[in-house]
């Protein structure tokens, strides 16, 4: 009678716990701006698009978890991380003081500063010098590396706070700026959407930069997993044809 009690139970107990369990699926947590193409891109129906969107999801599928994506923005990324997400993605810039406060991935693109100005005065915006000169008005948005090296390289020029990086680049096509200085990935992809504007210092940028994915302090094994699929798909062909439908080409880390 008791060897019967306790089929039972356990019969009990395993019918009411492993569909629970079954049901409850691990999720990924990852923050982005949503404002900074082709890299990551939220629409008005909350809709997410992009080059690194494309790939965490990727992740997450190959790591077998359910994806919540949060908005975030570049002024309040490193207070989200670890509070709000575990991750962050979207074109994010190594730089020092991050990596004093977080983990980096191993970098999947190598990239660099360089401006966007309308097409008609690109022959006036040649070089950096160029720009850095009175009456020059450079519009910059708040929080991110662009606005670092606005602060940090142009001692003359005007740099104008611009908070909708979304739609920044109309600042420049309507007048009411003259530059933008970002990153060429950026530049190569607005190009394309607005052919009112021109690239300038491209292919020679004014700085070299990586890209790469943000975590806390603490998530060492999470950084291990990511590098290890990141090695994955750039071995297989799957991160070039991600690149190749983004930026246009292949664009790796070195």
């Amino acid at each position: 009678m008791f060897a019967a009690a306790s089929v039972l139970v356990v019969a009990v107990v395993a019918a009411c716990s492993s569909p629970q369990e079954k049901s409850t699926p691990k999720a990924l947590t990852v923050c982005s701006t949503g404002d900074y193409r082709p890299f990551t891109y939220r629409d008005a129906a909350g809709e997410w698009s992009g080059m690194d969107i494309d790939l965490v999801r990727d992740f997450a599928r190959e790591s077998g978890v359910d994806l919540h994506l949060v908005p975030t923005t570049w002024p309040t990324l490193m207070a989200d991380l670890g509070q709000k997400c575990e991750l962050a993605v979207g074109g994010i810039s190594v730089t020092a003081d991050r990596a004093a406060k977080a983990l980096f991935s191993d970098p999947y693109l190598r990239d660099g500063k360089a401006a966007i100005v309308r097409c008609a005065d690109a022959a006036k915006y040649r070089s950096l010098s160029d720009i850095d000169r009175g009456g020059v008005r450079v519009v910059a948005n708040p929080g991110g590396t662009n606005e670092q090296f606005d602060r940090a390289n142009l001692q003359h020029a005007t740099i104008i706070e611009y908070p909708d990086n979304n739609t920044i680049f109309d600042q420049v096509i309507e007048g009411k700026a003259d530059v933008m200085i970002t990153d060429g990935s950026e530049i190569r992809w607005q190009v394309t959407q607005h052919p009112q504007l021109c690239g300038v210092s491209t292919d020679q940028p004014f700085t070299v930069a990586q890209k790469a994915y943000l975590m806390p302090k603490d998530a060492v094994s999470l950084q291990q997993r990511i590098n290890k699929w990141l090695s994955t798909i750039q071995g297989d062909g799957s991160y070039a044809a991600v690149s190749r439908r983004w930026l246009g080409a292949d664009i790796g880390p070195k």
